[in-house]
């Protein structure tokens, strides 16, 4: 797997050998890191940020106790703001941490490695974690574009829309909406035109990922 272009990869931990050791390891792939030695460090670094993180390919390297905020701590304010969604988070535990480690993948952590670590193996689930966040994001641009051509469509047009993406034929949609059905044609071939769609149901398939 290729590294993802300008991407972002955050460790905490609060050992610094161990920050240093896996910075290192993620250079020596071409993946540059940004460390931080305790999990409320980071999190001011995100709200000033303001959640720029979530803008491009991003996952955080997590330790789960750390003095203060720990590191599961820190993960259900990343759920709060579905900020896990485009910042994979991949737990870093120890032996006694698994099972911990586990429940927390069942709430939408990335994985989790176990020390002593298999550099391979993490540095793979590092590329994959920053795979998903692409994708992620784009789907999340990929919605806002649906929603921005919804915005061009007039009030006529959502009707039509509506009813098209539900099946009906156009003399049908006329007699529901009490227009003629060249009326219903005109709009049809409008909220295709504005949607840059050509069929219904690659219509509805927009919508459904403009849902998303």
């Amino acid at each position: 797997m290729q590294p993802v272009i300008d991407a972002r990869i955050f460790i905490v931990d609060d050992d610094a050998s161990v920050r240093d050791a896996f910075a290192w390891l993620l250079r020596s792939r071409r993946l540059p890191s940004e460390v931080f030695d305790s999990a409320e460090v980071f999190q001011r670094h995100l709200e000033r940020e303001q959640g720029a993180p979530a803008q491009q390919p991003s996952c955080l390297l997590l330790d789960v106790r750390m003095p203060g905020l720990s590191g599961l701590a820190l993960f259900d304010w990343l759920i709060e703001r579905q900020l896990h969604l485009a910042m994979p988070v991949i737990f870093l535990t120890g032996h006694a941490d698994v099972p911990t480690a586990v429940d927390a993948v069942k709430r939408g952590a990335f994985d989790f490695c176990e020390k002593p670590f298999s550099d391979n193996a993490l540095v793979d689930r590092v590329e994959q974690a920053l795979a998903r966040s692409a994708a992620h994001l784009e789907a999340r641009q990929q919605a806002a574009r649906v929603r921005a051509r919804q915005t061009e469509l007039t009030e006529r047009e959502r009707d039509v829309m509506r009813l098209v993406v539900a099946g009906l034929p156009n003399k049908l949609i006329a007699d529901r909406l009490d227009i003629s059905v060249r009326t219903v044609e005109v709009h049809r071939s409008r909220v295709f035109d504005k949607m840059e769609v050509k069929s219904a149901v690659e219509l509805a398939n927009l919508l459904r990922e403009g849902a998303g």
